[in-house]
């Protein structure tokens, strides 16, 4: 498993497009990813477990991921999560 704190920094935070990227971004790799914050733990491959999360820019978070291309998929979103990309 690997492992990731990243903080968001996206122009309107995580709102309905960004996340619907985002678990487009998720569904692309192999492994299973989660994203953390608190005491949740939500599938990143799951649109409705990520709209209910709420997350806003600022805050930090935790990308996980468990699988073959584990540490590609958790570059792949912080760096979409940290606005690196696009």
């Amino acid at each position: 498993m690997t492992k990731k704190s990243v903080t968001i920094n996206l122009e309107n935070g995580l709102d309905a497009r960004p996340i619907a990227l985002l678990v487009q971004r998720a569904s692309q790799h192999e492994s299973r990813i989660y994203i953390e914050i608190g005491d949740k733990r939500v599938n990143a491959k799951s649109i409705m477990g990520m709209m209910s999360l709420v997350l806003d820019n600022g805050e930090t978070l935790t990308v996980a991921a468990d699988g073959t291309d584990e540490k590609e998929a958790v570059v792949d979103l912080e760096q979409f999560l940290s606005g690196q990309t696009a």
